[in-house]
């Protein structure tokens, strides 16, 4: 039995602590006692700019050593001892090459250090794509092709897992530490990571080509409203509207497709609500990270393996408005509870917050209508359009532009309901004017023109909204 498995047999709450990262995982360099054998026809300095090649005899060490390390340090390795663990694992390593008469050269003996290491504290091939702050989404379509992405560019990893055996151990791992499973009788299943990193997997026999995973990274670095500035996702005019948005109680819906920075946004937004209240979250998978002291975060539950003690997104929004909350802030509207959501804000819970599915803001509010309706809720389309119109006040578009950015494309406002239709007028929008030679978008973030209807709503709550902020002039040209 591999040591991981016994590590997790035992339960240990620890067991995906190096998710987080604790720093670099190189051991080549001030770590390996000399001298080590290195091949005649690749010395270190040669090897040193390319990576190892994984041959037969470099994974039968690998196995050979994982054996050593089971057989001898079993009962003794401290996982939270990283320095501890590496050093037992490069002697048994030093070990083996002298017995065996191997000849690895130096980026191959870091290999092997490196893998167990990672196999033993962290998540297999996965954890330097975990530790790269520069990938923010992993995909794993077979054990053998792992996709990243990287500043919003897909490309294929030289990572891989050596089966489909190690991958669903890794799989195992990372469901049982949030209390769910996933198996040939229940294949699909969604979890996080110690650090917030939403992860999806699905088996076989719906995956047909082996276990498949997307782990949506977790920043560990808290985006600020600078930070939009700065990346060109939005204009200060923009934040400013959105701030006085926010502290006024205006209750918001950011809309987008996938991976176009909803959650992230929405983030961002919360943190413009005043410290002092009280605020409900309600996730299915928690990722959101308020700043504020005063929140209480509340996650759904699956059903366990009799299918039994689910606990649905909906039963948490009704809960929470028994907890006596100034704000909820819904994760991620999907189903049935749009309406549960919608009626709290039209019940005294001005100025809360939800996401949702939609490629524009005015298919945001026809998804809403469809999901009330997926609720079972025996409502007229006239009586749910109108709990729409008067709940959402703002609806924040967010989209992935070609290259990869993401930007707010559309920031609009509820104007009323007229022939069944909700209006809405736009206040900023980005205007795309072309593509760059490496293939980016290219454009500007500009006001449409239109003062917005609520700016007798933020003088009454003390928010300061200049009239300049509305003008086309008053928003800079992005990239």
């Amino acid at each position: 039995m591999a040591l991981k498995d016994r590590l997790e047999a035992r339960k240990h709450p620890e067991l995906n602590s190096a998710v987080s990262g604790d720093g670099g995982l190189s051991v080549i360099a001030g770590t390996r006692p000399e001298p080590l054998p290195v091949s005649a026809d690749n010395d270190a300095d040669a090897v040193a700019s390319k990576p190892p090649r994984i041959t037969s005899s470099v994974a039968a060490a690998k196995a050979a050593i994982h054996t050593l390390l089971v057989e001898r340090h079993a009962d003794e390795v401290d996982i939270t001892d990283r320095e501890g663990v590496r050093s037992q694992i490069a002697s048994l390593t030093e070990e083996y090459i002298k017995s065996s008469g191997t000849i690895l050269n130096r980026l191959e003996y870091g290999h092997i250090v490196d893998a167990l290491l990672d196999e033993v504290l962290g998540l297999g091939p996965l954890q330097p794509l975990l530790e790269d702050p520069a990938i923010s989404e992993i995909m794993i379509n077979n054990p053998h092709q792992i996709y990243v992405e990287r500043g919003g560019r897909v490309s294929l990893s030289p990572a891989s897992f050596e089966s489909a055996a190690q991958l669903r151990q890794v799989i195992d791992r990372i469901v049982s530490t949030v209390g769910r499973r996933v198996d040939e009788s229940s294949p699909m299943c969604d979890a996080r990571l110690r650090d917030g990193s939403r992860v999806n997997v699905v088996l076989p026999p719906l995956s047909l080509d082996g276990p498949c995973m997307t782990i949506r990274k977790f920043s560990r670095d808290k985006l600020r409203p600078a930070d939009l500035l700065t990346m060109g996702t939005a204009t200060a005019e923009m934040m400013q509207f959105l701030r006085a948005a926010v502290r006024s109680r205006l209750s918001v819906l950011v809309s987008g497709g996938t991976s176009s920075g909803k959650t992230t946004l929405l983030n961002i937004l919360s943190g413009f609500i005043p410290s002092g209240e009280r605020i409900v979250t309600v996730e299915d998978s928690a990722e959101l990270q308020l700043r504020q002291d005063h929140v209480i975060r509340l996650e759904s539950r699956p059903p366990n393996v009799e299918g039994k003690g689910a606990i649905e997104i909906r039963d948490l929004v009704r809960n929470a408005l028994r907890m006596r909350p100034d704000r909820i802030i819904v994760g991620e509207c999907r189903g049935g509870e749009a309406l549960d959501m919608l009626q709290a804000m039209n019940t005294g819970h001005e100025g809360s917050m939800s996401t949702v599915h939609a490629n524009s803001p005015y298919d945001a509010f026809g998804r809403l209508e469809t999901m009330v309706l997926m609720g079972g809720a025996d409502l007229p389309a006239r009586a749910i359009q109108k709990q729409i119109a008067s709940a959402i006040d703002i609806v924040v578009q967010a989209e992935r532009v070609r290259g990869g950015a993401r930007k707010i494309v559309s920031i609009a406002e509820v104007t009323g309901l007229v022939n069944g239709e909700t209006q809405f007028q736009e206040l900023f929008q980005f205007r795309q004017t072309g593509v760059d030679p490496e293939g980016n978008a290219v454009g500007m973030h500009t006001a449409a023109g239109k003062p917005s209807i609520h700016l007798d709503h933020f003088l009454e709550r003390g928010e300061s909204v200049p009239l300049a902020i509305f003008e086309p002039s008053g928003a800079g040209t992005l990239r």
